[in-house]
């Protein structure tokens, strides 16, 4: 699978955890969804990343909530007011439940359903899933 007219998927990755990482990038991977992932290791580096005029722009943003220095609530809010930004969809990913779930969608979040981790297999499908729902109709 690819992104529309056969490019490749640009994805910000903005996570701490290095196996989440690893995981996410191996499932996208067997999910033969046609990509480029660019990894944060914390909120302040994503908005860093975003801001960099020199970076390619994410066609979609995977963002983890828990995180140190900028956590990703506060990572969504800052995208979503951003009026070079906003429009980047997000998928916000948690370990933890739903306990801030109103809030992030207060803040514009696109999706937040992905609860890591998952078994490898039903991340695969929610990754086609993503690819056919974001990539491929929204955009």
């Amino acid at each position: 699978m690819q992104g529309g007219q056969g490019q490749l998927i640009e994805i910000l990755l903005v996570d701490d955890n290095l196996d989440d990482v690893e995981f996410i990038q191996l499932a996208f991977y067997e999910a033969r969804v046609t990509n480029r992932i660019h990894h944060a290791a914390d909120g302040e580096a994503a908005i860093a990343f975003l801001q960099d005029p020199s970076t390619p722009r994410p066609d979609l943003i995977l963002c983890d909530l828990h995180m140190p220095k900028m956590d990703g609530s506060e990572v969504l809010q800052v995208i979503k007011h951003d009026e070079s930004l906003k429009t980047i969809p997000i998928i916000m990913l948690t370990s933890t439940g739903v306990e801030q779930e109103l809030q992030i969608y207060k803040n514009y979040t696109n999706c937040y359903s992905l609860m890591k981790p998952v078994s490898f297999g039903n991340f695969i499908q929610v990754l086609v899933q993503i690819e056919t729902l974001w990539l491929q109709i929204v955009s």
